[in-house]
């Protein structure tokens, strides 16, 4: 099923917005976790979670089913070409991790400055950087794929383009 030129085009504005300002919003989270890191500044971690609850999660949420829709209404489909399922995949992970850490986001967040400088909370402060970085690099990932779309169609390209 493909749909009117209108709706692909809306549903590319839509999703090259919410990936661009995902891509922007862990940008800024990336540099928060480093510069929380060196600090040990309680409202770092609250910026953090601030920005992690009302642009990051929405955001990915966002880019993943407007992504997925608009896969199902192009010609590119979903499953048929394999930077598709790859640029998927990714998005889905990158989700998932993101949904795992917010605990760990809220948690630094509601911690006294006191209780964020003791050594037992630097491995949670460097993960933030860990893994701000990875999604940033995922994310990248998922760009370079949507612009250069590699060749190759998966078994299912396949049949459905020889029948």
């Amino acid at each position: 099923m493909t749909a009117g030129a209108s709706l692909r085009r809306l549903l590319l504005t839509l999703h090259i917005t919410s990936s661009v300002g995902l891509l922007g919003a862990v940008a800024a989270f990336l540099l928060l976790a480093a510069v929380g890191v060196a600090a040990e500044e309680p409202g770092i971690y609250l910026a953090m979670n601030l920005i992690t609850v009302y642009l990051i999660v929405p955001l990915a949420w966002a880019s993943l089913l407007i992504g997925t829709l608009q896969s199902l209404v192009t010609p590119w489909g979903l499953i048929r070409h394999y930077w598709v399922v790859i640029k998927l995949g990714l998005t889905a992970l990158a989700l998932v991790v993101l949904l795992l850490q917010t605990e760990t986001i809220r948690l630094l967040s509601d911690l006294p400055a006191a209780t964020l400088a003791s050594p037992a909370w630097t491995p949670a402060r460097s993960s933030m950087v860990l893994h701000a970085g990875g999604g940033l690099l995922v994310l990248l990932l998922a760009t370079v794929l949507s612009v250069y779309k590699p060749r190759g169609l998966t078994p299912y390209g396949w049949n459905r383009r020889s029948a």
